[in-house]
């Protein structure tokens, strides 16, 4: 700012008023400084100056690059930001990065705002990070620990009425040895798990719920795989915690000589774009991506612009969409298992 003030014969007070858009200087003498600007090749530091107002207007995202429903959001979320004026900063986390690195990482770059894709890190520390910026979680809900806890805002599907969904569309193809292959420590896990559980016992399935550690990825999919396919019977149906928990159970199976949806129905979660090729056609629920980011990234902004100390809460509908990869059981014997014969 300095070299400009000199090469326009102004003094460094006028050029900062001018690059403000403030007013104080003829339009004479605002045409010659941002002509010495261009000379110069001088770009004002945006950061730099939120920075002296108390703000950066910079936005830290927290996503796991390897689901590729949580990328998908991303687009949604740098749209939506750009559009009410702020920067997006991203942090991944993953079996190489520690999430909460990842979240400190953010917060080192004076981002006023956080928007977290399903993070693991537990209640106390995410209400931690909610007391040093406004804290957006998408995928769970954190309590609140006292009339004292930082505000949260939330943004989530209703899990249970997808599974519940899931679980009624298998029931009335007929099947009762449904199998879900859960995703492991995440949070979401938990609620799915919890209402597949609650859904077979309102079917009357109680005696054939059985939940199969897994994770959101497709060898923990394909693992499972392997342990049906050495037990003496196969299940009749099987709901994966995520879609590609579902790819690799579908494509272990295919392997084995087992028929999709002929000899095991398989359902997935999150409608991925790889559920929708024709080749694959999986049976999913689906999460409204971009309105679960568009949510995200307006409680987020609203808090910061509007000052606002109370947190938000969404809860958005899922949608079963039913593919190929369902159909009626193979077969039922008398006591209502199936009987898998093998290909």
């Amino acid at each position: 700012m300095a070299d400009v003030a000199e090469r326009a014969g102004v003094s460094r007070t006028l050029v900062s008023l001018i690059f403000s858009d403030k007013p104080g200087a003829s339009q004479e003498t605002r045409d010659r400084v941002l002509a010495a600007a261009d000379e110069l090749s001088y770009q004002p530091d945006r950061a730099a100056q939120l920075l002296a107002r108390g703000r950066s207007r910079t936005l830290g995202v927290l996503t796991d690059v390897k689901q590729t429903f949580q990328a998908e959001m991303l687009g949604t979320v740098y749209d939506a930001a750009e559009t009410a004026g702020y920067d997006v900063l991203l942090s991944a986390s993953g079996p190489t990065r520690d999430e909460r690195k990842a979240i400190e990482a953010l917060l080192s770059h004076r981002c006023e705002g956080l928007i977290l894709f399903n993070p693991l890190s537990d209640s106390e520390y995410l209400r931690s990070v909610a007391a040093r910026a406004v804290l957006t979680i998408v995928g769970r809900k954190i309590p609140a620990r006292g009339p004292d806890s930082p505000p949260v805002n939330t943004v989530r599907s209703a899990d249970s009425k997808g599974i519940r969904a899931s679980v009624d569309h298998l029931v009335e193809l007929g099947h009762s040895r449904i199998v879900h292959v859960d995703g492991g420590d995440h949070a979401v896990s938990d609620a799915r798990r919890r209402a597949y559980v609650a859904s077979m016992r309102r079917h009357g399935l109680d005696t054939f719920a059985r939940v199969v550690g897994g994770a959101h990825d497709e060898e923990a999919g394909a693992a499972a795989a392997r342990s049906f396919l050495s037990e003496a019977q196969l299940p009749t149906a099987v709901m994966a915690g995520n879609d590609r928990s579902a790819l690799g159970i579908m494509d272990e199976l295919t392997r084995a000589g087992v028929s999709i949806p002929g000899d095991v129905s398989i359902v997935g979660y999150d409608d991925s774009p790889l559920s929708r090729l024709a080749r694959i056609d999986l049976t999913t629920v689906r999460q409204d991506g971009e309105e679960l980011a568009r949510r995200a990234l307006e409680f987020t902004v609203t808090r910061l612009d509007d000052d606002r100390t109370e947190g938000f809460e969404c809860v958005i509908e899922p949608e079963l969409v039913v593919r190929s990869t369902t159909g009626p059981p193979r077969s039922e014997g008398s006591d209502g298992t199936a009987d898998y014969r093998g290909a």
